[in-house]
């Protein structure tokens, strides 16, 4: 008997699994071996407010002092058009300005864009350490931590819901990009959630580590340095099924190919290769809530390619809506 069964073992999953345990009993449940196996494990770490859509950008900007020490430090966003393309979405970034010689001399080997601008309050984030720190969080307050438990069956129960041996006031389906298959079993209308595959390569190369992370401004590429390499991505969204992810090597190679165009680098020799699932819904903002016909069956999903960087401000927001705190506005609730 336990007031909050959280299902999935993610940033999402334990960072509103600890603010619950604030104020509730949680239990919180990975079908994995191990917390953060997917989509948080695989992720590019970047703190970026001038990235997402206007949610987005307001829980990025409100999650910045709750992160903690150690947590992120700084490298400033550069993003750079290299064609007309890229200037009309240069313009709606929330980014100043600076001139195509100002982007070289932030990253000398550039060529020369069309146009840039940067943020300068972006940040690498320590994706491990946040996410170490919820789970260690969570478990100073009471909660419990089950992993290798895989939900088969999730059924409604009086005033409940019964998971296995679990039966609690209230399901939060955190399953990334299974939310929706949380859902079916349940008896929940889906939100609609397509998970999208990115792929990310660890590229050899000669380069300074006070670079900034470098993207294209249509979101065709980016790259930063990273351990004494370069950490690169074509920023694909292939539609996918929810699996363990694998990178698609004409995805690295399409990666290679843009970076090379737009710098002088050459790059040719990678060192490794990965994929991770980025979920969104219609409008690509988070969905907090339930279906009104489906009372005490949460959502907290939708996160995209964001969930890391407004994870603090987002969770103690759905930990407020689950525990009845604040109404989840429209824009925040299931489709």
């Amino acid at each position: 008997m336990v007031d909050v069964l959280v299902i999935g073992g993610g940033i999402a999953g334990v960072s509103i699994a600890c603010e619950l345990a604030a104020d509730a009993h949680v239990v919180l449940v990975e079908a994995e071996p191990e917390l953060a196996r997917h989509t948080t494990g695989r992720s590019a770490a970047i703190y970026a407010p001038s990235y997402g859509g206007p949610v987005v950008r307001e829980f990025t900007r409100a999650s910045e002092p709750l992160f903690g020490d150690g947590v992120l430090t700084a490298r400033p966003a550069l993003w750079i058009a290299v064609d007309d393309e890229g200037v009309d979405h240069l313009r709606e970034l929330h980014a100043d300005p600076i001139t195509a010689q100002q982007a070289v001399e932030m990253c000398r080997v550039l060529r020369p864009p069309l146009a840039a601008a940067v943020d300068r309050t972006a940040r690498d984030i320590d994706v491990m350490a946040l996410h170490a720190r919820y789970v260690r969080d969570l478990k100073g307050r009471g909660g419990e931590i089950r992993t290798s438990t895989r939900i088969n069956g999730l059924r409604r129960d009086g005033g409940g819901w019964v998971a296995g041996d679990v039966r609690a006031d209230v399901v939060v389906n955190a399953a990334g990009a299974w939310v929706d298959r949380v859902a079916a079993m349940a008896g929940v209308p889906p939100i609609g959630l397509e998970p999208k595959r990115r792929t990310i390569a660890m590229v050899r190369a000669e380069v300074d580590p006070a670079w900034p992370l470098v993207a294209d401004a249509a979101d065709r590429f980016y790259f930063r340095p990273e351990s004494g390499g370069l950490l690169v991505s074509p920023a694909d969204e292939t539609p996918s099924e929810p699996c363990d992810a694998r990178p698609d090597d004409l995805d690295v190679a399409l990666a290679i190919e843009r970076i090379n165009a737009a710098t002088t680098l050459g790059l040719r020799s990678v060192h490794t290769a990965w994929a991770g699932l980025r979920s969104f819904v219609a409008d690509r903002e988070p969905v907090v809530g339930a279906w009104p016909d489906h009372p005490g069956f949460v959502f907290f999903a939708g996160q995209g390619g964001y969930g890391i960087q407004m994870a603090p401000a987002l969770a103690r927001m759905g930990a407020d809506i689950v525990l009845g705190r604040t109404q989840a506005p429209t824009i925040m609730s299931p489709r």
